[in-house]
């Protein structure tokens, strides 16, 4: 005979909330990647927006390994883990965006304007992913535009128009990749993207002085990751068995 029932042991509990405080941990890098923004230290920006990207990356299969919505089921993980992306997919990138001036006076204003009301309009909208697990619309993954933009040292024009593009298909049904989730072409997309990550961690120690074949495989690899959704969405033959 049991003489307690384990399940109500609080330890369950506290392993749990720390998965909660592991997401929001994200919020306090985000911060620092302010403060560096602020003084155009951009290196050490992307450095701890890199390190907030992995923990949004962790923080999920974790959740789900320990059970975290049945065992605190009143609080929600989902709005903790949408602020946190809120903050550091969209508000610090944009901020880095008008801090460094690329696109001038007063566009680069306008440009981050644009960037943090439209992405905050796209996370209201319940239906921005599809049976397949793509998202609907471009999925306002700026830290990995407005780094694009920095790795390449984009002109004003290319990025105005990258941002302007990006901020009109926010609104359109056009598929983009989670490589994830999104099970056609796992293998490769999820090879792509981590080879797209890899020459962004060289371009950081590089202090963005690439060499050109390094930079030209860098924006092929994320034209891929940008396309391949929409490419997906108009030939649904593609990458089925």
């Amino acid at each position: 005979m049991k003489i307690f029932n384990y399940k109500r042991v609080p330890y369950a509990e506290i392993r749990a909330f720390s998965v909660h405080i592991l997401t929001a941990s994200g919020s306090f890098l985000a911060f620092l990647g302010v403060v560096a923004a602020a003084e155009h230290r951009f290196i050490d920006m992307f450095w701890w927006l890199g390190l907030a990207l992995l923990v949004d990356g962790i923080d999920g299969p974790i959740a789900r390994k320990v059970s975290v919505k049945e065992v605190l089921p009143n609080w929600s993980g989902d709005t903790l883990d949408n602020i946190i992306d809120y903050v550091t997919y969209v508000l610090l990138p944009a901020f880095a965006l008008y801090e460094s001036g690329m696109i001038g006076e007063p566009w680069s204003f306008v440009a981050a304007g644009m960037i943090v009301v439209s992405s905050a309009i796209y996370y209201a909208d319940t239906g921005m992913k599809t049976d397949e697990y793509f998202f609907s619309g471009f999925p306002v993954v700026w830290n990995m535009v407005i780094f694009t933009l920095f790795v390449i040292g984009a002109s004003a024009t290319t990025a105005l128009v990258l941002v302007g593009v990006s901020v009109v298909l926010t609104f359109l049904p056009i598929n983009f990749l989670h490589p994830v989730r999104v099970k056609r072409l796992r293998p490769l997309n999820l090879g792509i993207f981590l080879f797209w990550s890899a020459l962004g961690m060289y371009s950081l120690l590089m202090h963005f002085v690439m060499p050109q074949w390094a930079v030209v495989l860098f924006v092929v690899s994320g034209l891929y990751l940008y396309c391949i959704g929409a490419v997906l969405q108009f030939f649904p033959s593609i990458g089925r068995h």
